[in-house]
């Protein structure tokens, strides 16, 4: 089992953090990477499309899975 790691990233001028497995942080990285996006536009855009009530790292975790389950893949 992957530890939980802390990052931190400025999204709209503002620094906050998100908590997530060696794996889904990985996966984030390469379909950030596939989109030619920076990781923080990617973690922007997906903070954008959740829903308040929703934490940022569940929406990041889920982000990963659809992607998945959609089956792209990252580079």
């Amino acid at each position: 089992m992957s530890p939980i790691e802390k990052r931190s990233v400025t999204i709209r001028g503002h620094r906050t953090s998100y908590s997530l497995e060696k794996p889904f942080f990985d996966d984030l990285v390469a379909i950030a990477a596939a989109r030619k996006l920076t990781l923080a536009a990617l973690v922007a855009e997906i903070d954008e499309a959740r829903p308040r009530h929703a934490n940022l790292s569940s929406a990041l975790r889920l982000y990963v899975l659809d992607w998945a389950k959609r089956g792209m893949k990252p580079v």
